[in-house]
């Protein structure tokens, strides 16, 4: 998610309060000069009347403040979820990573880091503390007020490593670095040890991309390269053959983005790129730390981003969503028999009255979580940003339900894992 006007992102101030630590029940007071924010850490800065999911429910409550075991809302924006089986006999646990927000719109740059919590059962959640800093040094990648969005975390059988990758913005360059940030761990719930960030696929050309258009551009292709906007989102002019060939040399722009692994151990990265207007779907190599050198591209101009790729009886399923800034959208459903393609776009999946649907109830996606134990059940994830006071936006998980092979999300404001017992709640073999 980037804002309509990628370049309009504000640039954090420079007397914060260097290398604060915002937990564990301490109000903190973020001063700055010119803009004077004040928040706490424990819970939102702008209290709803409504209800709260304390650590211990076993329901899910969409949208309601998401307390963990500290009695914090739960930090974990733009999140994925990582499932670690357990040893002999012991069940298996959730780990939750996902963007540590602060209060105001400071909380839409990085002012801490990563943040994971860990649960045995989807809805009692615990602080695992922060898995990935950031840091005060000057001119580093994740220097304090980076942009560090949509956080995911694999693992690598080979290697025994946990894997994370994320979008990665410069402080101080608004949206225009659009890179991708690797880190690793020994543990799941880290540290993690910062390895870089790149632009993927630098010197690749895609695997669909036809002969006539595998060329660098070059003195013939002045006036259309002048067309190109860069605000994130759709325009009249979108040139769909272009952009990809402008950034042959340094790599493909990747901002909003999501990790799948195969039944098969291939891992993809599936990022929104070329100034947003397309998606890539990126196989990554053995060891899960760069691009294999295999990518395609997606929906060239139709502008998508927040991916989120799962699979059901062995066909492939994509929900993204349009590019309108921090304001929703409807949501937006695909699906293919290959994850090469071709992929066919299904419509909006969201069911309910119009004014709700049409912008997926005030969210937008983010993950798609395999229930264990319950084979072939999914759970949609997503976010309702609120780009004004970051931390208070609110996550919103939801079970998926299939009509005529299709996946379908409706609103709930209560249920529970019970639900995947009902028909049409699950679909079959699943790969994560």
């Amino acid at each position: 998610m980037c804002p309509k006007n990628c370049d309009a992102l504000p640039t954090p101030p420079q007397d914060m309060i260097s290398g604060m630590q915002i937990r564990k029940a301490v109000v903190i007071l973020l001063l700055a000069t010119t803009q004077g924010w004040l928040f706490t850490d424990r819970t939102s800065a702008a209290q709803d009347a409504g209800s709260e999911a304390k650590y211990g429910d076993t329901v899910f409550q969409p949208g309601a403040l998401w307390l963990d075991d500290h009695g914090a809302h739960i930090n974990a924006h733009g999140g994925g979820v990582l499932f670690v089986p357990g040893k002999t006999s012991q069940g298996g646990t959730y780990y939750w990573f996902g963007e540590h927000k602060v209060g105001g719109e400071l909380g839409n740059t990085a002012q801490v880091g990563v943040r994971v919590y860990s649960s045995k059962n989807l809805t009692a959640w615990k602080d695992e503390g922060i898995a990935l800093k950031v840091t005060d040094e000057a001119n580093t990648d994740l220097q304090r007020g980076c942009v560090l969005e949509r956080p995911k975390v694999i693992y690598n059988r080979k290697t025994k490593k946990f894997v994370m990758w994320f979008h990665l913005e410069l402080a101080g360059r608004a949206y225009t670095a659009a890179r991708s940030g690797v880190a690793v761990a020994d543990q799941v719930a880290g540290p993690y040890s910062y390895l870089g960030s790149f632009r993927p696929n630098a010197r690749v050309w895609p695997l669909n991309a036809p002969p006539t258009s595998k060329y660098p551009v070059g003195p013939g292709d002045e006036a259309e390269l002048k067309r190109i906007q860069n605000t994130g989102g759709p325009y009249d002019g979108y040139p769909t053959n272009i952009i990809y060939r402008r950034d042959f040399a340094g790599g493909q722009m990747a901002r909003d983005m999501t990790l799948f692994v195969d039944e098969d151990g291939r891992a993809y990265h599936i990022y929104a790129s070329e100034e947003n207007g397309t998606l890539h779907i990126s196989q990554l190599s053995d060891d899960y730390l760069r691009p294999a050198g295999r990518y395609v591209r997606v929906f060239a101009g139709s502008h998508h981003e927040a991916p989120a790729l799962f699979k059901a009886n062995g066909r492939y399923f994509l929900f993204s969503s349009h590019c309108t800034g921090w304001a929703p959208n409807a949501g937006r459903l695909a699906v293919a028999d290959s994850i090469w393609g071709p992929w066919q776009e299904l419509g909006n999946p969201w069911k309910g009255p119009e004014q709700k649907s049409s912008v997926s109830y005030g969210t937008q996606s983010t993950f798609v979580l395999p229930v264990e134990g319950h084979p072939g059940a999914f759970i949609f994830m997503a976010d309702e940003w609120r780009p004004k006071n970051a931390i208070d936006g609110r996550h919103v998980w939801l079970p998926i339900s299939w009509e005529k092979g299709q996946p379908v999300l409706e609103w709930q404001d209560r249920w529970d894992l019970s639900v995947f017992k009902k028909p049409g709640f699950s679909r079959g073999n699943t790969a994560r």
